[in-house]
């Protein structure tokens, strides 16, 4: 297996420059394959004209250099400078009560006045990950397939909070639909077409020049050779650049519509945006652990409310033993911990009675009208629902964890 490099930007050479009787993609005659426009952009091969050896921990990009902290008083936490990710990174800390003041569009640094020793910096997700490994941030949030490209398992960099339930996509293997790839669907049968060799080996274009030799290598697939590309790497199969592609893939559409399969096997990694954090940062640096700790306190209350309701009814009962009795005989009304049932007091006769109990429930948003119906079925009156906003446990389950992963 080999790594080409792009050091030249030399064009790579298209499939016809191999000796073939037969091409290797041909669309079915039937239904002509014509890209769509916006998969006629400029896709380039950027490859080296010297073949290297895939090394054993994978390929480039090269380990960055051990992470060095650097003396200063602020936290720098780094967020994504622009796109999807930025505004839902931005928007989540927003949930959390951490608003992101920006003074000028333009700039690249804000502040946070709940975290007044925090500064936040907006930049490329892959430099994010560099300049934690530099020293020059202490936090960030970044996809986990970008943590892995460029972080290469370096053991500076640590997790600490990995699902914050945005950026959900996955690093997968696509190959055209058609052609000798129409009856190809998983990555032992792609590995084992005739078609490769040392002197024709599968061609892969993509931007993950770490993880993409890493996948191969771990699955024993030798004859394959991957390229960068610039543009929309659809394109490149069709294009005669390459034979398949490794790319991000959410919904799966931009694929369908190129005439492009997923395979049973090629998926690399699972990746959402998480909270990363720099290990030298949090055990050297003055105010860092104590940042960290306030963070994923507010992270993990939000989510864990997330799509979570709080229902509370009036009930008749004798007792609060009675009332518990009939809610609990519902199968969705036990709730996260209860019911909390509460006496309700009105005054009758000039004297103080209880004739109802107040049922307070937590459900899910997917079981919430059931339990309502469950709910007035066993007697419940003036039902009132609320979406949760925080849900904050007795102690941070990831907090603990962390800890431990620092040897603290």
């Amino acid at each position: 297996m080999s790594l080409l490099l792009p050091t030249n930007l030399q064009q790579y050479p298209s499939s016809s420059s191999f000796p073939s009787s037969t091409p290797l993609l041909s669309p079915p005659p039937s239904t002509a394959f014509v890209p769509r426009r916006k998969c006629l952009r400029l896709v380039t091969s950027c490859v080296s004209t010297v073949q290297s050896s895939v090394a054993t921990n994978g390929s480039s990009p090269a380990p960055a250099p051990a992470a060095v902290v650097v003396e200063r008083d602020q936290i720098r936490l780094g967020l994504p400078s622009k796109g999807r990710m930025a505004a839902d990174a931005i928007d989540l800390l927003k949930d959390c009560q951490l608003f992101v003041k920006q003074v000028n569009p333009r700039q690249y640094v804000a502040q946070i006045p709940q975290l007044p020793n925090t500064e936040v910096w907006f930049q490329r997700p892959k430099d994010i990950v560099r300049k934690l490994l530099s020293g020059d941030l202490d936090l960030g949030i970044v996809g986990l397939d970008t943590l892995s490209e460029y972080g290469q398992e370096n053991e500076d960099l640590i997790i600490v909070h990995e699902a914050l339930n945005f950026g959900d996509c996955h690093l997968s293997i696509a190959i055209p639909n058609y052609g000798i790839f129409e009856n190809i669907n998983s990555l032992k049968e792609l590995a084992q077409m005739p078609q490769w060799s040392e002197e024709r080996p599968l061609r892969l274009a993509t931007g993950f020049t770490y993880l993409g030799p890493k996948f191969m290598k771990e699955n024993g697939i030798k004859h394959v050779v991957f390229s960068t590309a610039d543009g929309a790497l659809e394109a490149a199969p069709a294009m005669g650049i390459a034979d398949a592609i490794l790319d991000l893939v959410s919904s799966g559409t931009t694929l369908k519509e190129n005439n492009l399969k997923e395979i049973e096997g090629g998926v690399v990694l699972e990746s959402q945006a998480a909270l990363v954090a720099s290990r030298r940062a949090l055990t050297e640096r003055k105010g860092a652990l104590n940042t960290v700790h306030e963070i994923l306190e507010r992270l993990e209350a939000h989510l864990k409310a997330d799509g979570q309701f709080t229902v509370v009814a009036n009930m008749r009962g004798n007792s609060a033993q009675e009332v518990a009795e009939r809610v609990l005989s519902q199968p969705s009304l036990s709730g996260l911990q209860g019911p909390t049932i509460s006496p309700v007091y009105c005054t009758q006769n000039g004297k103080v009675s209880v004739d109802y109990y107040a049922i307070v429930i937590c459900v899910p948003k997917k079981a919430l009208y059931e339990s309502v119906k469950q709910l007035r079925a066993v007697g419940g009156s003036g039902v009132l629902v609320s979406p949760l906003t925080y849900i904050f446990d007795e102690d941070t389950p990831r907090w603990g964890q962390l800890l431990r992963n620092l040897g603290l």
